[in-house]
């Protein structure tokens, strides 16, 4: 395919959630440059159906569902051609259908195989799937050049990120600087913050998320797991990433050069903006999904993080230094962890106890493969579920 000129055929993982929605909605909309031909979804198999349908897909695929009976009635006399369920079920997909973009949008751990199901066809991936670079990051960009494919971040930071690198060359950065809105506790004194209610702590000022990234934007570990990611995509230590508060999230982040001066992607806050881009890459599609007018630029306001304030960011940044399996420990136990939260099983400050419990624990081992991966994703949500046990 060269360029746009046919519609760029998409799969879709992760079709069902939040990111995933924003997707479809894109490709509806662009219905004359994208065609998505695959959905998958790790559960909600009635939206995964509904999805299905609307787009007439080639290929669907999910692992589990409440919902599963009658719309697994559905999917048997929906007359789509290829159908994957169980475990590997979006490995499979993505190493066995034909499609030009995988678009990642799968919640958690799960994304990273089907992701290098993809890069190992040589297919390029839009990336919403944190953990995937954040746990694997050395292996996925390694094998995105030896198969000729691209890793396109979709979070809005990276996109920002990207977009200001175009044309640059990568030891010209000076810094990078990735904006939070500072979640819904940044005017809270730090001693309120360990009692709060998974309800409050759900109702983030800016995004409308799921409920696992918007706990993680309320410790700020998503800001954490982003910082990885920006080393994992761009190369730059650990040393030469900041993280600054800045509420009006117009400024979805900055680079800052060798001669001084800064680049910055600014739009409204809105993910299909930073969609729209990863799946039309590498063109510019014009498009009237996203306005941002000069009244949403009158103020922007840059603060410091709050020292001691959020010790999750703090945790991700010694993960990131430690290196090797440590990242990848990190990010499974965050999954635990936010979970108990949910289901009301800790409080909110006890969060940053179970990953400072479990990285405090941790060998430093090298990251040799994905199977390395498996098994310190395993023995974290062991060292987590027993972190958890202790504080209860």
């Amino acid at each position: 395919m060269s360029g746009l000129s046919r519609r760029k055929r998409l799969l879709v993982q992760g079709a069902t959630g939040s990111i995933g929605q924003s997707v479809l909605d894109v490709a509806r909309r662009h219905g004359d440059r994208f065609q998505v031909v695959g959905v998958a979804a790790r559960s909600n198999l009635t939206g995964l159906v509904a999805a299905a349908r609307e787009f007439t897909v080639q290929s669907l695929a999910f692992e589990t569902g409440s919902d599963s009976e009658g719309a697994r009635r559905e999917i048997e006399g929906s007359g789509i051609p290829h159908v994957f369920s169980g475990l590997n079920a979006l490995e499979e997909q993505a190493a066995n259908t034909d499609y030009d973009l995988l678009v990642n949008a799968v919640s958690g751990g799960a994304g990273l195989e089907p992701t290098a199901a993809a890069l190992r066809r040589g297919i390029s991936v839009a990336l919403a799937n944190k953990e995937t670079l954040v746990a694997a990051g050395p292996i996925v960009m390694k094998m995105a050049i030896d198969h000729g494919a691209e890793v396109l971040p979709i979070d809005s930071e990276h996109s920002a990120i990207y977009q200001c690198l175009l044309g640059e060359k990568l030891d010209s950065i000076r810094k990078i600087w990735l904006t939070t809105s500072g979640g819904p506790f940044r005017d809270f004194e730090t001693a309120e913050l360990e009692g709060v209610s998974v309800e409050r702590a759900l109702m983030h000022p800016t995004w409308k998320m799921g409920q696992k990234i918007t706990i993680d934007s309320a410790t700020l570990f998503n800001k954490g797991l982003e910082v990885i990611e920006a080393n994992r995509l761009f190369g730059i230590p650990a040393e030469r990433i900041e993280v600054v508060i800045h509420r009006q999230s117009v400024v979805h982040s900055m680079v800052e050069f060798v001669d001084g001066s800064i680049k910055a992607q600014l739009s409204v806050p809105d993910m299909r903006l930073p969609i729209l881009f990863a799946l039309s890459y590498p063109e510019r599609l014009k498009s009237d999904l996203i306005q941002t007018g000069i009244e949403h630029i009158r103020s922007l306001t840059f603060d410091p993080v709050p020292s001691g304030k959020f010790p999750c960011l703090d945790i991700a940044f010694q993960a990131l230094e430690r290196g090797g399996t440590v990242p990848a420990a990190l990010s499974a136990a965050d999954e635990v962890a936010v979970d108990a939260f949910l289901n009301h099983r800790i409080r909110f400050g006890n969060i940053a106890k179970v990953l400072q419990s479990v990285l405090d624990a941790w060998p430093d081992e090298p990251l040799d493969d994905i199977i390395t991966v498996r098994r310190a994703d395993v023995a974290a949500r062991r060292l987590a579920t027993e972190a958890i046990t202790s504080l209860n």
